[in-house]
């Protein structure tokens, strides 16, 4: 790390990056706000989620659930089914377990200092660090993806940031840097930047006010940083779903409440594999559910194709097994009532799809 040029520009930093900011920042709602509430909210919808993709879902969120104890008192399925598609549920889990601590046991006031934010759930150093600086001007730095990689271009810094002692050698660095005057629009201010200038693939360099003092662009390093060590393989999984269609146009839901992917979302009864299954196997795997209460009338795969879909470390493929018969000897759901349930995106996909045939 440049710790010559970091001595250097301690003292200029926020003010070369404040006239950026002011005149370059974007227009979004949780910045036109000192509501920890919503501010919270956009802080954990936003996580590992880009602005575009989080933005509606933050205005429809709000729009129906205006304060925590609004949140509060909905069901974990509502919230589920609204978070649907946005992925990462383990989020929106979180979200309502934090809504019932806050109501309940904190009188619906929501906290807004750094230590008390890290007390509840779905709340790390990053989230406090945001929460308590936008809502309570805490001098607190933020360390998200782009100040990661604005920072660790900046000053070479190469310590990989997927590892543990990373988050503390950014925060020492961006704690010199960080407006004790204002360090809410500072955070703002620096992750901005990295989003629209330091960018990951085609950042602006010659556009950037930093670029004279870049270590990474003065030493044609640019894409070398951020340092990541490598990660684990992805594993590969193979999930077969039943879907039963009987007279009634009813079916089979079943919940997911084992830890893992999709956790408390709804699925179609789920027979994994090793590998991909021919139609002797899933009519095995049918016999032995012993729901069909009478002769089946057919099994065909879904467009006559699987699907594959990625997630952190896993690539899953899908394959969406249509199974007729006169009745079910189970609970069933009618496919009227089917889409109040909060289903896995795939799900949801094929649903859209199905539904129209």
């Amino acid at each position: 790390m440049d710790r010559i040029l970091l001595k250097n520009i301690t003292n200029t930093f926020s003010i070369i990056l404040f006239s950026w900011y002011f005149k370059n920042k974007r227009d979004l709602p949780w910045r036109n706000t000192k509501d920890s509430y919503k501010i919270w909210l956009s802080e954990i919808i936003l996580q590992q989620t880009q602005i575009k993709q989080g933005l509606p879902y933050y205005l429809r969120f709000l729009e129906k659930y205006p304060d925590v104890k609004a949140l509060s008192s909905a069901s974990e399925n509502d919230i589920l089914k609204l978070w649907e598609g946005l992925g990462y549920y383990s989020r929106a889990r979180n979200l309502y377990k934090t809504a019932k601590i806050v109501t309940n046991d904190l009188h619906g006031k929501f906290p807004i200092t750094y230590f008390e934010l890290l007390k509840l759930p779905g709340i790390g150093d990053y989230s406090a660090s945001a929460i308590s600086s936008f809502s309570n001007n805490q001098v607190v730095s933020v360390v998200d993806g782009n100040v990661y990689r604005f920072i660790s271009r900046l000053f070479g810094i190469n310590t990989p940031i997927n590892t543990s002692k990373s988050l503390k050698q950014f925060k020492e660095v961006t704690m010199k840097l960080i407006s004790q005057d204002n360090p809410s629009d500072f955070n703002q201010a620096i992750m901005e930047f990295g989003a629209l200038i330091c960018k990951p693939a085609i950042p602006s360099c010659s556009v950037c006010i930093f670029n004279d003092q870049c270590y990474a662009y003065k030493n044609d390093v640019v894409f070398d940083f951020p340092y990541k060590l490598k990660t684990k393989k992805s594993i590969n999984r193979f999930f077969n779903y039943l879907v039963f269609v009987s007279e009634g146009d009813l079916t089979v839901l079943e919940k997911r409440s084992k830890k893992g992917i999709w956790q408390n979302l709804y699925q179609f009864p789920l027979f994994e594999s090793d590998q991909l299954v021919d139609l002797n196997e899933i009519n095995k795997q049918v016999e032995s559910l012993e729901y069909v209460s009478s002769t089946r009338e057919s099994i065909k795969l879904f467009k006559n194709q699987s699907i594959v879909h990625k997630l952190s470390h896993q690539n899953i493929s899908i394959a969406f097994w249509i199974i007729k018969v006169k009745s079910l000897n189970t609970n069933t759901t009618s496919f009227n009532k089917i889409n109040s349930f909060p289903f896995p995106k795939p799900i949801s996909n094929f649903l859209s799809i199905f539904n129209l045939q």
